[in-house]
């Protein structure tokens, strides 16, 4: 009589080997997913820069009015700008999300009086494009910062990590393309196990899970 964990292990056995190649399947063509290019995004962002200077309202304004605007992704921009606390990895700042699907998602993150944490070990590759202020990143064995000012791409590779901090002020669109579901669990567990901020934790729940699935129903994943 089989012991109810060599069941669960079974169990767990025919799951890998059903939901493995459909991954697989999927990776393959992960890039005819996306509908927005990174490169575009950094054009996008050094144009709003050399528009409005240090004026970050404006600069935000100025790539999500562009967004709308452009054919090939206006369907899939978030029709209301709604901002939450985001705390992941030990850092917090303000999260305003333009976009969020299976594939990707297109935020603005960012804190008027500065913020340190972890980024993350991510299943997506994550662009930081920095609008205003400076990103300072570390990976052991430096011992010099990377320094990211306005204007710049912080791009942190899928799988890679580092210590990441905005001095000062600093606010940026920040682009990630790849699985983005297994990265919400950074997103929310510092909510769940230090801040307890249950309501921050809701609103963005709803906000994230309604765009995500409203992107769904359009066909983007």
């Amino acid at each position: 009589m089989s012991s109810p964990i060599s069941g669960f292990l079974r169990f767990v056995a025919v799951l890998l080997a059903v939901v493995s190649p459909l991954v697989y399947l999927a990776e393959q063509r992960l890039e005819s997913f996306y509908v927005f290019d990174h490169k575009h995004l950094h054009e996008l962002s050094t144009q709003a820069i050399a528009q409005h200077g240090n004026n970050t309202r404006a600069i935000v304004g100025h790539i999500v009015d562009e967004l709308r605007a452009r054919p090939e992704t206006t369907k899939y921009i978030s029709v209301q700008e709604e901002w939450v606390f985001n705390n992941a990895g030990g850092a917090m700042g303000g999260m305003y999300i333009i976009h969020a699907s299976v594939t990707e998602y297109l935020i603005i993150f960012g804190t008027a009086i500065g913020t340190e944490g972890h980024t993350g070990r991510h299943t997506a590759d994550d662009y930081f494009n920095i609008l205003t202020g400076e990103q300072w990143a570390y990976v052991p064995g430096e011992y010099e910062p990377e320094v990211y000012p306005a204007g710049s791409v912080h791009h942190l590779r899928r799988g890679t990590v580092k210590q990441y901090k905005m001095p000062e002020g600093c606010f940026a669109l920040e682009y990630a393309r790849g699985w983005i579901p297994p990265m919400l669990f950074f997103g929310f567990a510092d909510g769940l196990s230090s801040t307890l901020d249950f309501p921050t934790l809701w609103q963005t729940t709803v906000v994230t899970g309604r765009e995500m699935l409203g992107n769904l129903m359009l066909g983007k994943f």
